[in-house]
């Protein structure tokens, strides 16, 4: 009894638009709507309908003797209901036929299990539950984001009721042993892990199409073969790739199309395997031994670990960042506040920010959308300035006429001869001046200063300024307005005073 375990992962994340220093505090939206519907179509397209007609079409040739499983992100099951309906009608098709099996992950395709427990269980539910609805199955496996696995992160995901997970079968962690095998948890037996074979996985999902391989062209008859040739007593076969392999990662004149409509045969005809899903390998195969894995791991790279995503120091500052704002996220109900939180810990944010540029270093620059990886980081550094600017408005906010206690009209205050104490020095002070006034006064800063002052403000008082500024000074505030961090209310202070000494010795 041997068990081959077909698994395709589906996701696009809703990527950022251009967003600048001068957008904080008066522009919210951020996403490239035009780039996200674009690629949705153009993949529904290439990929995802002809992909899905050709699984519904091997399901309806072998019946039950082939079966798939997918797991697709929350960001592209909204894309998919938002841009491409038919691509999500397919899938409801394939899920109607019973061949195929819905996995669960975390909802926003994040890397929440590396820094906030309770942001991932619920992630992890709102998935199950996205899926449930849509699909009609209630997810009994697990895969992590970018297949991400430690033996901490495997027993909180079985703490949730899950009691098989996905992960890669790397060579750091296996040693001498094979991927080729059903293992366990570190310490539960009852969690029962699955893991890739890279190669033969890598072999369709990366060296497909790369006529320098010197097994190319890759044929089904060859594939069938590799896979015949497996030792006897290993059981199971695990090939993992990204569903945009086939049309999109690598074209249809590839042959990437006629490779799959020819593979289902020429296994169940040669190799002694059959397609099953997770849940029944499972059930049908024994774990071999346990799995020791005290350090994540990963499907990324040569080194199959988090440097994809967490290996420099730009990565690392934006998700340390961006999890300081959990707690803030969870006192604050505002429905877009929620949705973006989602949208912004996708971790094709921080692949874009990824500076490796050996290994597979091509695979990440076909991957990034922006020129280089510090774009990327003050792109969205500046998107995640002004998420936190929101998330303080959205805490500062008073609380609703039904909660608050009625306050008693206090009898008029006597006249004494004590003055009101001089109201703050407000920057819209500045502002006002004339323009001739403006200009001289502004020369006296530095564009270190002015950046302090303007962090937040909104985008007309942004252009009054930049207007009254020399052309020197005008590029010199754009330098430091790139990447900047949220200034300390001691510096807005400091320069606040500066201003108002400025405008008082001038008058």
């Amino acid at each position: 009894m041997k068990s081959i375990c077909l698994y395709f992962q589906v996701h696009q994340p809703f990527r950022l638009r251009v967003y600048r220093f001068f957008d904080m505090g008066s522009d919210h939206h951020y996403y490239d709507d035009y780039l996200n519907k674009s690629i949705m179509q153009r993949v529904a397209r290439k990929c995802y309908l002809p992909a899905n007609k050709l699984m519904l079409k091997l399901i309806k040739k072998h019946g039950k003797s082939f079966k798939i499983s997918y797991s697709i992100s929350g960001p592209a099951l909204e894309q998919f209901e938002r841009y491409a309906p038919e691509v999500l009608n397919s899938f409801k098709a394939l899920a109607a036929t019973g061949n195929v099996e819905f996995l669960t992950e975390t909802y926003a395709h994040s890397l929440a299990s590396l820094n906030d427990t309770a942001e991932f269980v619920s992630q992890v539910g709102n998935h199950s539950q996205a899926i449930e609805r849509l699909f009609g199955q209630k997810p009994v496996t697990f895969r992590n984001t970018e297949l991400i696995y430690s033996d901490a992160i495997g027993q909180r995901v079985y703490d949730m009721g899950y009691k098989t997970i996905l992960t890669e079968g790397a060579k750091h962690v296996l040693g001498w042993k094979s991927p080729n095998f059903l293992y366990h948890h570190n310490g539960n037996p009852d969690l029962k892990l699955m893991l890739k074979n890279f190669r033969l996985s890598d072999d369709i999902a990366f060296r497909f199409s790369d006529q320098g391989w010197s097994e190319w062209p890759l044929t089904a008859d060859k594939y069938a073969r590799w896979i015949s040739q497996i030792e006897k007593e290993q059981e199971i076969v695990n090939l993992f790739v990204d569903y945009e392999t086939f049309g999109e990662h690598q074209w249809e004149e590839s042959g990437i199309f006629e490779f799959m409509e020819d593979l289902p045969a020429k296994i169940l005809t040669s190799t002694g395997f059959k397609f099953r899903t997770p849940s029944e390998i499972v059930r049908k195969h024994k774990a071999a031994s346990e799995i020791f894995v005290p350090f994540p791991i990963s499907w990324a790279d040569e080194e199959r670990d988090l440097t994809a995503w967490l290996g420099n120091e730009m990565q690392n500052e934006a998700f340390t960042k961006l999890y300081s704002l959990a707690g803030k996220v969870k006192a604050c109900h505002d429905p877009a506040i929620l949705r973006d939180w989602d949208y912004l810990q996708a971790s094709d944010h921080f692949y874009y920010m990824c500076t490796k540029w050996f290994s597979d270093g091509d695979v990440h620059r076909y991957f990034n959308p922006y020129p280089s990886p510090y774009e990327a980081f003050i792109n969205y550094m500046n998107v995640l300035s002004d998420f936190m600017i929101r998330l303080d408005e959205c805490h500062l906010q008073p609380a609703s006429p039904e909660v608050e206690k009625p306050v008693k009209k206090a009898p008029p205050a006597k006249k004494t001869s004590v003055k009101a104490p001089a109201s703050k020095f407000s920057f819209g002070s500045v502002t006002k001046l004339p323009g001739t006034r403006l200009k001289k006064l502004l020369k006296g800063f530095e564009p270190a200063e002015i950046a302090t002052v303007l962090y937040g403000k909104k985008k007309e008082v942004k252009d009054l300024i930049m207007e009254n500024l020399g052309k020197t000074a005008q590029k010199q505030l754009l330098e430091q307005q790139e990447g900047m961090k949220r200034p300390t209310p001691a510096e807005v202070k400091k320069v606040l005073a500066k201003f108002e000494k400025e405008m008082k010795s001038a008058t």
